[in-house]
Protein backbone atom coordinates (compact mmCIF):
# COMPACT_ATOMS: atom_id res chain seq x y z
CA UNK A 1 0.00 0.00 0.00
CA UNK A 2 1.56 3.39 -0.96
CA UNK A 3 1.39 6.19 1.03
CA UNK A 4 -0.91 8.95 0.25
CA UNK A 5 0.42 11.89 2.41
CA UNK A 6 3.10 13.89 0.66
CA UNK A 7 4.81 17.33 1.66
CA UNK A 8 2.82 20.23 0.09
CA UNK A 9 5.53 22.49 -0.50
CA UNK A 10 9.13 22.55 -1.48
CA UNK A 11 10.36 24.46 1.22
CA UNK A 12 8.66 22.55 3.85
CA UNK A 13 10.12 19.41 2.30
CA UNK A 14 13.84 20.54 2.98
CA UNK A 15 12.95 22.06 6.14
CA UNK A 16 11.09 18.72 7.18
CA UNK A 17 14.73 16.76 6.31
CA UNK A 18 16.73 19.24 7.44
CA UNK A 19 14.66 18.90 10.83
CA UNK A 20 15.19 15.28 11.00
CA UNK A 21 18.78 15.37 10.32
CA UNK A 22 19.79 18.31 12.64
CA UNK A 23 20.07 16.99 16.37
CA UNK A 24 21.97 17.06 19.20
CA UNK A 25 24.89 15.45 16.95
CA UNK A 26 25.42 18.66 15.57
CA UNK A 27 24.67 20.49 18.40
CA UNK A 28 27.17 19.07 21.30
CA UNK A 29 28.55 16.10 19.20
CA UNK A 30 30.49 17.94 16.51
CA UNK A 31 32.60 20.61 18.95
CA UNK A 32 32.89 18.17 21.16
CA UNK A 33 34.50 15.93 18.17
CA UNK A 34 36.33 18.77 16.94
CA UNK A 35 37.62 19.91 20.05
CA UNK A 36 39.51 16.44 20.47
CA UNK A 37 40.66 15.95 16.76
CA UNK A 38 42.37 18.91 16.33
CA UNK A 39 39.85 22.10 15.42
CA UNK A 40 40.00 22.99 12.47
CA UNK A 41 41.76 20.10 10.41
CA UNK A 42 39.11 17.80 11.62
CA UNK A 43 36.58 20.21 10.45
CA UNK A 44 37.88 19.71 6.80
CA UNK A 45 38.15 15.98 6.78
CA UNK A 46 34.33 15.70 8.00
CA UNK A 47 33.82 18.41 4.88
CA UNK A 48 34.86 15.51 2.47
CA UNK A 49 33.47 13.28 4.45
CA UNK A 50 29.81 15.04 4.40
CA UNK A 51 30.80 14.96 0.41
CA UNK A 52 32.30 10.88 -0.41
CA UNK A 53 29.82 9.17 2.40
CA UNK A 54 26.94 11.47 3.43
CA UNK A 55 25.63 12.60 -0.12
CA UNK A 56 25.79 9.33 -1.68
CA UNK A 57 24.31 7.12 1.15
CA UNK A 58 21.65 9.84 1.31
CA UNK A 59 20.60 9.57 -2.16
CA UNK A 60 20.84 6.04 -1.94
CA UNK A 61 18.24 6.30 0.53
CA UNK A 62 16.16 9.41 -1.27
CA UNK A 63 15.68 6.94 -4.28
CA UNK A 64 14.42 3.90 -2.49
CA UNK A 65 11.82 5.53 -0.45
CA UNK A 66 10.66 7.53 -3.20
CA UNK A 67 10.24 5.15 -5.66
CA UNK A 68 8.82 2.52 -2.96
CA UNK A 69 6.42 4.77 -1.94
CA UNK A 70 6.02 2.80 1.27
CA UNK A 71 7.61 2.66 4.67
CA UNK A 72 11.02 1.39 5.80
CA UNK A 73 10.41 -1.97 5.50
CA UNK A 74 7.80 -1.79 3.04
CA UNK A 75 10.09 0.32 0.28
CA UNK A 76 12.38 -2.83 -0.12
CA UNK A 77 9.09 -5.21 -0.32
CA UNK A 78 7.89 -2.59 -2.79
CA UNK A 79 11.14 -2.92 -5.27
CA UNK A 80 12.26 -6.32 -4.58
CA UNK A 81 8.83 -8.23 -3.53
CA UNK A 82 10.81 -11.87 -3.80
CA UNK A 83 14.05 -11.08 -1.98
CA UNK A 84 14.86 -10.50 1.90
CA UNK A 85 16.06 -7.16 1.47
CA UNK A 86 13.18 -5.71 3.52
CA UNK A 87 15.31 -6.71 6.49
CA UNK A 88 17.98 -3.89 5.50
CA UNK A 89 15.21 -1.65 6.58
CA UNK A 90 13.89 -3.71 9.73
CA UNK A 91 17.60 -3.44 10.86
CA UNK A 92 16.53 0.68 10.62
CA UNK A 93 13.25 0.63 11.71
CA UNK A 94 14.68 -0.99 14.99
CA UNK A 95 17.81 0.90 15.11
CA UNK A 96 15.56 4.14 15.31
CA UNK A 97 13.31 3.37 17.69
CA UNK A 98 15.60 2.16 20.08
CA UNK A 99 17.88 5.43 19.64
CA UNK A 100 14.04 7.02 20.04
CA UNK A 101 13.42 5.14 23.90
CA UNK A 102 16.74 6.74 25.22
CA UNK A 103 16.62 10.24 22.76
CA UNK A 104 13.32 11.17 24.71
CA UNK A 105 14.89 11.10 27.97
CA UNK A 106 17.68 13.73 26.19
CA UNK A 107 14.89 15.86 25.01
CA UNK A 108 13.29 15.95 28.27
CA UNK A 109 16.75 17.16 29.61
CA UNK A 110 16.66 20.67 27.08
CA UNK A 111 12.89 21.09 28.27
CA UNK A 112 14.00 21.09 32.05
CA UNK A 113 17.03 23.16 31.41
CA UNK A 114 14.47 25.64 29.15
CA UNK A 115 12.45 25.50 32.81
CA UNK A 116 14.77 26.19 34.66
CA UNK A 117 16.55 28.68 33.04
CA UNK A 118 13.10 30.81 32.55
CA UNK A 119 12.84 30.63 36.37
CA UNK A 120 16.07 30.98 37.18
CA UNK A 121 16.44 28.20 39.21
CA UNK A 122 19.37 26.63 37.15
CA UNK A 123 21.43 29.72 38.73
CA UNK A 124 20.26 30.01 41.83
CA UNK A 125 23.22 29.59 44.07
CA UNK A 126 26.08 29.78 41.60
CA UNK A 127 28.03 33.03 43.04
CA UNK A 128 28.18 31.44 46.59
CA UNK A 129 29.56 28.24 44.99
CA UNK A 130 33.68 27.57 45.49
CA UNK A 131 33.45 26.32 42.31
CA UNK A 132 31.26 27.25 39.29
CA UNK A 133 31.98 24.35 36.87
CA UNK A 134 31.32 21.77 39.91
CA UNK A 135 28.22 23.48 40.60
CA UNK A 136 26.42 23.11 37.15
CA UNK A 137 28.08 19.40 36.64
CA UNK A 138 26.17 18.79 40.30
CA UNK A 139 23.35 20.19 38.85
CA UNK A 140 23.24 18.02 35.49
CA UNK A 141 24.17 15.03 37.62
CA UNK A 142 21.66 15.79 40.03
CA UNK A 143 18.98 16.11 37.62
CA UNK A 144 20.42 12.44 35.45
CA UNK A 145 20.29 10.58 38.95
CA UNK A 146 16.76 11.92 39.92
CA UNK A 147 13.64 9.98 38.96
CA UNK A 148 10.93 13.03 39.45
CA UNK A 149 11.93 15.69 36.88
CA UNK A 150 13.49 13.39 33.89
CA UNK A 151 10.51 11.33 34.02
CA UNK A 152 7.80 14.06 34.14
CA UNK A 153 10.14 16.06 31.10
CA UNK A 154 10.28 12.94 29.08
CA UNK A 155 6.04 12.29 29.23
CA UNK A 156 5.89 15.64 28.17
CA UNK A 157 8.17 14.99 25.14
CA UNK A 158 6.57 12.31 24.58
CA UNK A 159 3.13 14.22 24.40
CA UNK A 160 4.72 16.79 22.34
CA UNK A 161 5.52 13.71 19.84
CA UNK A 162 2.03 11.99 19.91
CA UNK A 163 0.53 15.04 18.80
CA UNK A 164 2.52 16.56 16.00
CA UNK A 165 2.64 12.92 14.66
CA UNK A 166 -0.93 12.46 15.11
CA UNK A 167 -1.59 15.84 12.78
CA UNK A 168 0.22 13.93 10.29
CA UNK A 169 2.79 14.82 7.53
CA UNK A 170 1.45 18.30 6.25
CA UNK A 171 -0.16 19.36 9.51
CA UNK A 172 1.83 18.26 11.95
CA UNK A 173 5.63 17.58 10.66
CA UNK A 174 5.87 19.83 7.95
CA UNK A 175 3.86 23.02 9.93
CA UNK A 176 6.05 22.36 12.40
CA UNK A 177 9.20 22.25 10.55
CA UNK A 178 8.86 25.77 8.84
CA UNK A 179 8.13 27.33 12.04
CA UNK A 180 11.30 25.80 14.49
CA UNK A 181 13.94 25.46 11.67
CA UNK A 182 13.94 29.47 10.74
CA UNK A 183 13.89 29.78 14.85
CA UNK A 184 16.47 27.92 15.37
CA UNK A 185 18.93 29.26 12.80
CA UNK A 186 17.94 32.51 14.15
CA UNK A 187 19.24 31.42 17.43
CA UNK A 188 22.55 30.28 15.67
CA UNK A 189 23.11 33.27 14.13
CA UNK A 190 22.56 35.55 17.24
CA UNK A 191 24.59 33.34 19.12
CA UNK A 192 27.31 32.86 17.25
CA UNK A 193 26.88 37.20 16.67
CA UNK A 194 27.42 37.58 20.10
CA UNK A 195 30.02 35.09 20.83
CA UNK A 196 32.02 36.39 18.02
CA UNK A 197 32.09 39.57 20.09
CA UNK A 198 33.63 38.21 23.37
CA UNK A 199 36.69 39.39 24.66
CA UNK A 200 39.70 37.10 22.99
CA UNK A 201 37.20 35.42 21.02
CA UNK A 202 39.64 35.60 17.76
CA UNK A 203 41.82 32.88 20.04
CA UNK A 204 38.94 30.79 19.32
CA UNK A 205 37.83 31.80 16.07
CA UNK A 206 41.62 30.73 15.09
CA UNK A 207 41.43 26.99 16.70
CA UNK A 208 38.28 26.58 14.77
CA UNK A 209 39.50 27.32 11.47
CA UNK A 210 43.34 27.70 11.27
CA UNK A 211 43.88 23.69 10.05
CA UNK A 212 46.69 22.05 11.63
CA UNK A 213 47.24 18.85 9.10
CA UNK A 214 49.73 17.21 11.76
CA UNK A 215 46.86 16.62 13.38
CA UNK A 216 45.51 14.47 11.07
CA UNK A 217 45.73 10.49 11.61
CA UNK A 218 43.40 7.53 11.01
CA UNK A 219 41.64 7.92 14.40
CA UNK A 220 40.30 11.76 13.44
CA UNK A 221 39.53 10.21 9.85
CA UNK A 222 37.48 7.42 11.65
CA UNK A 223 35.91 10.01 14.11
CA UNK A 224 35.13 12.38 10.90
CA UNK A 225 33.68 9.37 9.01
CA UNK A 226 31.29 9.01 12.17
CA UNK A 227 30.65 11.86 12.42
CA UNK A 228 29.38 12.72 8.95
CA UNK A 229 27.39 9.85 9.14
CA UNK A 230 25.85 9.74 12.27
CA UNK A 231 24.42 13.86 11.86
CA UNK A 232 22.73 13.21 8.37
CA UNK A 233 21.01 10.50 10.31
CA UNK A 234 21.80 8.04 7.62
CA UNK A 235 20.48 3.87 8.26
CA UNK A 236 17.98 5.13 10.62
CA UNK A 237 14.80 4.65 7.96
CA UNK A 238 14.30 8.40 8.45
CA UNK A 239 15.31 9.56 5.22
CA UNK A 240 13.42 6.70 3.59
CA UNK A 241 10.57 7.50 5.27
CA UNK A 242 10.55 10.72 4.42
CA UNK A 243 11.11 10.65 0.82
CA UNK A 244 8.44 8.35 0.32
CA UNK A 245 6.50 11.83 1.18
CA UNK A 246 8.44 13.84 -1.65
CA UNK A 247 6.76 14.45 -4.73
CA UNK A 248 7.68 13.04 -7.91
CA UNK A 249 8.96 15.81 -10.05
CA UNK A 250 11.45 16.31 -6.49
CA UNK A 251 15.41 16.80 -7.23
CA UNK A 252 16.77 14.35 -5.00
CA UNK A 253 20.59 15.40 -6.05
CA UNK A 254 19.55 19.02 -5.05
CA UNK A 255 17.38 18.33 -1.90
CA UNK A 256 20.49 16.37 -0.76
CA UNK A 257 22.64 18.92 -1.47
CA UNK A 258 20.86 21.33 0.24
CA UNK A 259 20.06 19.12 3.13
CA UNK A 260 23.72 18.38 3.81
CA UNK A 261 24.80 22.08 3.14
CA UNK A 262 22.50 23.20 6.14
CA UNK A 263 23.12 20.24 7.71
CA UNK A 264 26.91 21.36 7.84
CA UNK A 265 25.85 24.66 8.30
CA UNK A 266 24.67 24.52 12.05
CA UNK A 267 27.81 21.99 13.04
CA UNK A 268 29.64 25.26 11.61
CA UNK A 269 27.47 27.83 13.08
CA UNK A 270 27.94 25.99 16.70
CA UNK A 271 31.61 25.87 16.05
CA UNK A 272 31.85 29.99 15.97
CA UNK A 273 29.61 29.62 19.07
CA UNK A 274 31.46 27.32 21.67
CA UNK A 275 34.86 27.91 20.82
CA UNK A 276 35.35 31.26 20.96
CA UNK A 277 33.10 31.53 24.12
CA UNK A 278 35.64 28.55 25.77
CA UNK A 279 39.03 30.94 24.60
CA UNK A 280 36.94 34.06 26.05
CA UNK A 281 36.27 32.51 29.35
CA UNK A 282 39.59 30.14 29.76
CA UNK A 283 38.07 27.26 28.98
CA UNK A 284 39.29 26.00 26.10
CA UNK A 285 42.12 23.58 27.35
CA UNK A 286 39.78 21.83 30.13
CA UNK A 287 40.31 18.08 29.16
CA UNK A 288 36.57 17.45 30.18
CA UNK A 289 34.60 19.92 28.06
CA UNK A 290 33.14 17.48 25.74
CA UNK A 291 29.62 15.78 25.25
CA UNK A 292 26.83 16.47 27.81
CA UNK A 293 29.63 18.07 30.07
CA UNK A 294 29.96 21.12 27.06
CA UNK A 295 26.41 21.85 26.66
CA UNK A 296 24.69 21.19 30.63
CA UNK A 297 27.81 21.91 32.07
CA UNK A 298 30.13 24.59 30.57
CA UNK A 299 27.80 26.22 28.96
CA UNK A 300 25.71 27.60 32.23
CA UNK A 301 28.76 28.22 33.88
CA UNK A 302 29.51 30.93 30.84
CA UNK A 303 25.94 32.16 30.26
CA UNK A 304 26.53 32.86 34.62
CA UNK A 305 29.61 34.71 33.38
CA UNK A 306 27.61 37.12 31.28
CA UNK A 307 25.57 39.87 31.41
CA UNK A 308 21.83 38.90 30.78
CA UNK A 309 22.35 35.36 32.08
CA UNK A 310 18.69 34.17 32.22
CA UNK A 311 18.43 35.38 28.45
CA UNK A 312 21.27 33.70 26.74
CA UNK A 313 20.54 30.65 28.82
CA UNK A 314 16.77 30.38 27.64
CA UNK A 315 17.59 30.97 24.16
CA UNK A 316 20.08 28.49 23.84
CA UNK A 317 18.51 25.44 25.83
CA UNK A 318 15.34 26.17 23.57
CA UNK A 319 17.98 25.93 20.27
CA UNK A 320 18.86 22.32 21.84
CA UNK A 321 15.09 21.75 22.85
CA UNK A 322 14.14 22.08 19.28
CA UNK A 323 17.21 20.43 17.80
CA UNK A 324 16.07 17.22 20.05
CA UNK A 325 12.28 17.90 19.19
CA UNK A 326 12.42 17.65 15.54
CA UNK A 327 15.19 14.93 15.42
CA UNK A 328 12.57 13.09 17.99
CA UNK A 329 9.72 12.91 15.66
CA UNK A 330 11.52 12.00 12.49
CA UNK A 331 12.80 8.53 14.61
CA UNK A 332 8.93 8.14 15.38
CA UNK A 333 7.84 9.15 12.36
CA UNK A 334 9.64 6.03 11.19
CA UNK A 335 7.71 3.55 13.35
CA UNK A 336 4.18 5.16 12.83
CA UNK A 337 4.78 5.00 8.93
CA UNK A 338 5.67 1.34 9.52
CA UNK A 339 2.95 0.45 11.79
CA UNK A 340 -0.07 2.60 9.22
CA UNK A 341 1.38 0.72 6.65
CA UNK A 342 1.91 -2.96 7.58
CA UNK A 343 -0.62 -3.41 10.16
CA UNK A 344 -3.01 -1.19 8.11
CA UNK A 345 -4.55 0.93 11.28
CA UNK A 346 -5.45 5.10 11.29
CA UNK A 347 -3.04 7.17 11.90
CA UNK A 348 -4.06 7.75 15.31
CA UNK A 349 -3.68 4.10 16.37
CA UNK A 350 -0.76 3.89 14.38
CA UNK A 351 0.91 6.51 17.00
CA UNK A 352 -0.99 4.83 20.05
CA UNK A 353 0.87 1.85 19.27
CA UNK A 354 4.48 3.76 18.90
CA UNK A 355 4.43 5.79 21.73
CA UNK A 356 2.34 3.87 24.64
CA UNK A 357 5.96 1.21 24.77
CA UNK A 358 8.08 4.28 24.93
CA UNK A 359 6.09 5.75 27.66
CA UNK A 360 7.49 2.33 30.18
CA UNK A 361 10.70 2.22 28.02
CA UNK A 362 12.22 5.71 28.20
CA UNK A 363 11.56 6.01 31.69
CA UNK A 364 12.92 3.11 32.46
CA UNK A 365 16.16 4.18 30.42
CA UNK A 366 16.44 7.08 32.56
CA UNK A 367 15.92 5.64 35.86
CA UNK A 368 18.83 2.98 34.44
CA UNK A 369 21.17 6.05 34.69
CA UNK A 370 21.23 6.59 38.70
CA UNK A 371 17.86 6.25 40.50
CA UNK A 372 17.67 2.55 39.29
CA UNK A 373 21.23 1.49 38.51
CA UNK A 374 19.74 -2.23 38.57
CA UNK A 375 18.22 -1.56 35.34
CA UNK A 376 21.18 -2.49 33.34
CA UNK A 377 22.90 -5.18 30.50
CA UNK A 378 26.27 -6.24 32.47
CA UNK A 379 28.26 -3.07 33.61
CA UNK A 380 26.19 -0.98 31.14
CA UNK A 381 22.45 1.43 31.96
CA UNK A 382 20.06 0.32 29.36
CA UNK A 383 20.04 3.96 28.35
CA UNK A 384 24.13 3.35 27.23
CA UNK A 385 23.55 -0.38 26.36
CA UNK A 386 21.03 1.06 23.54
CA UNK A 387 22.93 3.81 22.86
CA UNK A 388 25.79 1.72 22.15
CA UNK A 389 24.14 -0.55 20.22
CA UNK A 390 21.74 0.73 17.76
CA UNK A 391 24.34 4.30 17.29
CA UNK A 392 27.30 1.91 16.71
CA UNK A 393 26.21 -1.36 15.00
CA UNK A 394 22.58 -1.32 13.85
CA UNK A 395 22.99 1.93 11.87
CA UNK A 396 26.40 1.29 10.09
CA UNK A 397 25.35 -1.88 9.19
CA UNK A 398 21.84 -0.61 8.32
CA UNK A 399 23.44 2.05 5.77
CA UNK A 400 26.16 -0.90 4.26
CA UNK A 401 23.11 -2.70 3.50
CA UNK A 402 21.88 -0.35 1.66
CA UNK A 403 24.69 0.50 -0.69
CA UNK A 404 24.60 -2.85 -1.93
CA UNK A 405 20.89 -3.49 -2.53
CA UNK A 406 21.10 -0.08 -4.38
CA UNK A 407 24.66 -0.65 -6.41
CA UNK A 408 24.14 -4.43 -6.94
CA UNK A 409 20.63 -5.56 -6.45
CA UNK A 410 18.50 -3.35 -8.21
CA UNK A 411 18.60 -2.96 -11.61
CA UNK A 412 21.71 -0.27 -12.54
CA UNK A 413 19.57 1.57 -14.12
CA UNK A 414 17.31 2.29 -10.59
CA UNK A 415 19.53 5.30 -9.70
CA UNK A 416 20.03 7.01 -12.80
CA UNK A 417 15.97 6.98 -13.49
CA UNK A 418 15.71 8.39 -9.81
CA UNK A 419 18.07 10.62 -9.95
CA UNK A 420 17.23 12.24 -13.28
CA UNK A 421 13.60 12.05 -12.73
CA UNK A 422 13.54 9.27 -15.36
CA UNK A 423 15.98 11.73 -17.64
CA UNK A 424 14.23 15.08 -17.22
CA UNK A 425 16.97 16.68 -14.93
CA UNK A 426 19.70 15.25 -16.08
CA UNK A 427 23.19 15.47 -13.37
CA UNK A 428 26.93 15.69 -14.55
CA UNK A 429 27.48 13.98 -11.01
CA UNK A 430 26.01 10.81 -11.12
CA UNK A 431 28.71 8.65 -12.40
CA UNK A 432 30.35 9.97 -9.51
CA UNK A 433 27.68 9.23 -6.98
CA UNK A 434 26.62 5.56 -8.52
CA UNK A 435 30.91 5.01 -8.33
CA UNK A 436 30.93 6.18 -4.40
CA UNK A 437 27.62 4.04 -3.46
CA UNK A 438 29.21 1.02 -5.41
CA UNK A 439 32.58 1.46 -4.08
CA UNK A 440 33.35 4.14 -1.87
CA UNK A 441 30.96 4.32 0.58
CA UNK A 442 30.53 0.05 1.47
CA UNK A 443 34.23 0.31 2.43
CA UNK A 444 34.03 3.50 4.22
CA UNK A 445 30.98 2.60 6.59
CA UNK A 446 33.13 -0.96 6.87
CA UNK A 447 35.62 0.92 8.58
CA UNK A 448 33.12 2.42 10.65
CA UNK A 449 31.56 -0.31 11.49
CA UNK A 450 34.94 -2.13 12.69
CA UNK A 451 36.60 0.46 14.51
CA UNK A 452 33.49 1.04 16.57
CA UNK A 453 33.31 -2.96 17.09
CA UNK A 454 36.95 -2.99 18.02
CA UNK A 455 36.36 -0.10 20.70
CA UNK A 456 33.16 -1.71 22.45
CA UNK A 457 35.42 -4.96 22.24
CA UNK A 458 38.47 -3.87 23.38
Amino acid sequence: MAVNAKFATKIGLVAATVGSAIGLGNVWRFPSETQSNGGAAFLLVYLLCVLILGIPVMLAEFAIGRSGQSDAVGNFKSLTPDKKWWMAGAIGLLASYLILSYYMVVAGWTLDYVFSSLTGSLYDGYESAASTSKFFGDKMSALVVSWQAPILWTIITLAINFVVLLLGVQKGIEKLSNVLMPVLFLLLVIFAVKSLTLPNAIDGVKFFLRPDFSKIDINVIINALGQAFFSLSLGMGILITYSAYYPKDTRLTRTAVQVSALDFLVAFLMGLIIFPALCSFNMGDTASVQGTTLVFVTMPEIFANMPGTVVWSVMFFLLLAIAAITSTISLGEVAVSFVNQRMKVSRFWACVIVMAPLAVLSPICSLSLGAVPELSVGDMPIFDFLDTFATNIMLPLCAFLICVYVAWVLPRKFIEAELTNNGENRTKTLPATMFLIRYVCPVLIALILIAKLIDILG
